[in-house]
């Protein structure tokens, strides 16, 4: 049913061998390196996934970037919600539409990954010498890609075992040789995984609760999960996935140097310090009353204060009328009626020079 991918996998394998194959041509077999060029081709097979993928990767980032920054607010919506678990989810998926957030795409670059692997596994579990040509691949070159070596040990060889294809791989290699190399990659894919986790946790940011935990058992069961089932992957297999960590770990230093975490010490940094304050911008505007605030700075009052206290309307007769609110927030009145009459006395001024009298 996946013979589709096996075949495309194993055509871009080929492909890349031939290009390697001119450059560097088919080393000594003593060099310890006769395979380089089908070592190169896995390499590059990486590389080429993960450029195809590196766009999903930054729908990634920016994903787990939105993700952060609703943070605040979804604590809001748990703390309103408390143990209502179907309302709490309505209300957030809610939130994410508005936003344009999607939770799933922090899994778009790892799951086109999986049928990767799984169809090279697969390609070099079978690929053995004097084998039958697998899928696009010639004869030829099939017993050319079982027989190519690292360090004297055959790509398509395991530390274990069994069966035929055990047999036909111990005629051109000893087991020894095959296991130190396949125990040192293995150490080394392993050690490339925890650290590859360890940049994930610090390009999510800080989390609590469920996820910390979640955090914590990738940061740790994954390489020791790895670390048991590496034991039957192919050397090939392991230069893949060793290849895919070191690849990992650049682009997300490079994402991580160019996009720190929100609230980090990096994006405080790359922030810089507070700019000072322009004194200019905290001067009053013209007409305006000054305003003393705690720290002793003059600021321009309100725009609704300052035209209110400057307010002046004409009654009926043509007298001027205080219409400036009182500091208990009401309007003073003059007595005798809604305006002072002409001559009363009863204005506002002479009013003032009566109290002091």
């Amino acid at each position: 049913m996946l013979d589709w991918l096996y075949t495309a996998i194993s055509w871009v394998m080929a492909r890349w061998h031939s290009l390697w194959n001119l450059a560097f041509g088919d080393p000594p077999a003593e060099s310890g390196l006769s395979g380089l060029s089908w070592v190169l081709a896995i390499v590059f097979l990486v590389v080429t996934i993960r450029l195809i993928l590196f766009p999903l990767f930054v729908k990634q980032v920016k994903s787990q970037r939105a993700m952060q920054e609703l943070q605040p607010e979804l604590a809001k919506l748990r703390k309103q919600y408390g143990s209502d678990r179907q309302g709490m989810a309505v209300a957030q998926q809610a939130m994410f539409k508005e936003r344009g957030v999607n939770p799933l795409a922090g899994c778009l670059p790892i799951l086109p990954q999986i049928p990767v692997f799984l169809s090279l596994f697969h390609v070099l579990r079978r690929l053995a010498p004097d084998k039958q040509g697998l899928y696009s691949w010639s004869n030829e070159l099939t017993d050319q890609a079982a027989r190519a070596k690292l360090f004297g040990a055959p790509i398509s060889a395991s530390f274990n075992m069994d069966g035929a294809k055990e047999q036909s791989i111990l005629e051109i290699a000893s087991y020894g040789t095959i296991r130190t190399v396949a125990f040192v990659l293995i150490l080394v894919m392993c050690a490339t995984t925890y650290f590859t986790q360890k940049q994930i946790m610090s390009r999510s940011g800080p989390v609590e609760g469920q996820a910390a935990m979640v955090q914590k058992l990738m940061l740790y069961g994954v390489p020791l999960s790895l670390f048991v089932s590496g034991f039957i992957f192919p050397i090939g297999v392991l230069i893949y996935w060793m290849t895919n960590n070191l690849w990992t770990l650049g682009q997300q230093f490079f994402i991580l140097r160019k996009m720190p975490p929100p609230g980090s010490a990096a994006a405080k940094a790359k922030d810089g310090p507070d700019k000072p304050v322009d004194p200019r911008t905290l001067a009053p505007k013209p007409g305006a009353k000054p305003v003393r605030t705690k720290g002793g700075r003059p600021t321009a009052a309100p725009a609704s204060t300052t035209s209110a206290e400057n307010a002046v309307s004409l009654d009926k007769g043509g007298n001027a009328a205080d219409a400036a609110p009182q500091a208990g927030g009401s309007t003073a009145a003059p007595r005798g009626g809604s305006g002072s009459r002409p001559g009363s006395g009863q204005g506002p001024a002479n009013r003032g020079k009566r109290k002091r009298r």
